[in-house]
């Protein structure tokens, strides 16, 4: 069974920077394409970033400009890296399958807190 395990998020200050990492254990990583989605209280959850297998990435208008994501094959691990954070960038971070019509098991999630 897929597990995923997100990590990195913490508290930051508005204009700082976070890096999440994604480990997905269980499944043929390499040939997938991921994404990492985000969710806001009282707010549906939303893709902010995705990657194919062959490394071609995709950002929400929201990211574009200062989030990057890329992936390790061999470390079976996709990343978010987060530059000039905003307030509004406060949410939840998860990562899962982008564009296969269904998704992996949830994890947990990583919270990224910005403060003003």
């Amino acid at each position: 069974q897929v597990q995923l395990v997100e990590s990195g998020g913490g508290l930051v200050q508005a204009g700082g920077s976070l890096r999440l990492s994604c480990l997905v254990s269980g499944s043929t990583f390499r040939l997938k394409s991921m994404g990492w989605y985000r969710q806001a209280p009282g707010k549906q959850r939303e893709l902010v970033a995705s990657i194919s297998s062959g490394g071609s990435t995709n950002y929400a208008d929201s990211a574009k400009g200062r989030f990057t994501i890329s992936r390790d094959n061999a470390k079976n691990t996709v990343y978010l890296q987060m530059n000039s954070l905003k307030v509004e960038d406060t949410a939840v971070y998860h990562c899962n399958l982008y564009g296969a019509g269904y998704s992996w098991p949830w994890g947990q999630g990583t919270q990224v807190t910005v403060s003003s």
